[in-house]
């Protein structure tokens, strides 16, 4: 049986297998990407860190606040992410529009990313954004138990939320110009 051999990831190597006009992704695609994930994350990092804040930081030494204080130190930290998130899920999203690995052209010429092109993605995007995250918390809290509980627990949540997004962004086509159309 002959085995299919695996594309290369940043392109094919025989010049034949690469598409003469690839679509292009803007990056007005990748901004608006970036804000819909960072209201998704943002709303997951503020509740996140509230019930952390609650109910694990005292066993951790934190000293006992009010819930106005934890919610207010949940907000910092949420908000704070915004922006360094922003900026950091934007550049991760131009280096994986660039990436040719396990992604290919449909019959309209769009690209379609495999799930193990979503799969490797997720990943790569969460270690990069628990790891701001414990950063934040750290900062926020002085406490690097409950930063590294907050980024932990993390993981587990948005590593389900950022796969359901990234497949949804798979089949919206805007900010994707085919290599038949003409860009205005």
């Amino acid at each position: 049986m002959r085995e299919n051999p695996e594309n290369p990831i940043f392109g094919p190597e025989d010049p034949r297998l690469d598409p003469p006009n690839p679509p292009e992704i803007k990056p007005a695609r990748s901004i608006a990407k970036a804000i819909s994930w960072r209201v998704v994350g943002t709303l997951d990092t503020l509740l996140l860190s509230f019930v952390i804040l609650s109910f694990l930081a005292p066993l951790f030494g934190l000293d006992e606040a009010s819930s106005a204080d934890k919610m207010k130190t949940a907000l910092s930290i949420a908000l704070t992410e915004v922006a360094t998130k922003m900026v950091l899920y934007y550049l991760h999203e131009r280096f994986w529009s660039r990436l040719q690995w396990e992604r290919s052209l449909d019959e309209e010429g769009h690209y379609r990313g495999s799930l193990r092109r979503s799969a490797t993605k997720t990943a790569t995007w969460r270690v990069l954004a628990s790891a701001d995250t414990m950063l934040l918390g750290f900062l926020f809290t002085g406490n690097i138990a409950t930063a590294i509980s907050i980024g932990g627990f993390e993981v587990i949540t948005k590593l389900v939320l950022y796969f359901f997004h990234e497949r949804f962004w798979t089949r919206v086509r805007w900010g994707i110009i085919s290599s038949g159309n003409v860009a205005s």
